[in-house]
């Protein structure tokens, strides 16, 4: 029994020291990758054959190419966020305006008299004006800090850009459900703040009123394919695309029009 036991013992051994030097299998659990890495790369359009139905307003014509903001944004979603959401938008609020006294209106003009009862014209209008003003305001070569008047005014209304970004930041994570985050002028000066859906600070009645010249979209449409539940990773990385050089002209424009 002793030598059976023996004899056991040394096959068990042996087999471990086999187990040892085996290469690991495919089973083997693989490593934790990355969001970005597991993003399908997909074959997307260009963004200048996607064309408006007839009516007032259009498509403001992209500065980029669907891949040129991959660097925080996947090239997939942008590619559906201007071609679906964008447009789509934009053709149903042609549609709702079409006979109506705000067919010959800009759509500023029209989301300062928005009836907000008027659920067509104020989820289109604003999706519109909405998106307009973000495909417009990044850029490839963004980042960075503004300069100029703006950063003048950034440190005099808000206190630095560092409490800018986190205000802003905030605005967009905190916003319940989907919305917009957005720095403002009001009367002459600078503010942050957030409104829901498709709503912006130029409609009657919003938590934050003014004339927008940033706005960050925080609808999972906007970035959901690349960062899924981490909505304020998507905040923080929009930062990379921003043309600080195009919200100080938006920046001295409501100013001059105060």
């Amino acid at each position: 029994m002793k030598k059976l036991t023996i004899g056991i013992s040394a096959l068990i051994l042996a087999f471990g020291m086999i187990a040892c030097e085996k290469p690991a299998t495919e089973t083997e659990t693989p490593e934790t990758v990355t969001t970005e890495e597991t993003t399908p790369n997909e074959t997307v359009g260009n963004p200048a054959d996607v064309k408006t139905d007839a009516g007032p307003f259009q498509l403001e014509a992209l500065k980029y190419g669907y891949s040129d903001l991959s660097k925080s944004i996947d090239s997939k979603t942008m590619e559906v966020h201007y071609s679906k959401h964008y447009l789509g938008y934009a053709n149903k609020l042609n549609e709702a305006i079409k006979g109506t006294p705000n067919e010959g209106k800009s759509i500023e003009e029209i989301m300062k008299s928005l009836d907000l009862k008027n659920a067509a014209l104020r989820n289109n209008g604003g999706g519109f004006y909405n998106h307009r003003l973000y495909f417009a305001s990044m850029s490839p070569n963004g980042g960075g800090e503004p300069t100029g008047a703006l950063a003048e005014a950034i440190k005099k209304d808000i206190g630095s850009f560092d409490e800018l970004k986190k205000q802003l930041s905030e605005a967009g994570a905190k916003r319940f459900g989907s919305g917009w985050a957005w720095l403002v002028v009001k009367d002459g000066k600078l503010a942050v703040g957030s409104t829901a859906n498709q709503d912006n600070p130029l409609m009657p009645g919003q938590e934050i009123s003014g004339t927008p010249i940033l706005g960050i979209d925080v609808w999972e449409h906007a970035y959901y394919l690349k960062y899924q539940n981490k909505r304020p990773e998507y905040i923080d990385a929009f930062f990379n695309v921003i043309d600080w050089n195009f919200i100080g002209q938006n920046y001295d424009a409501a100013v001059a029009a105060k």
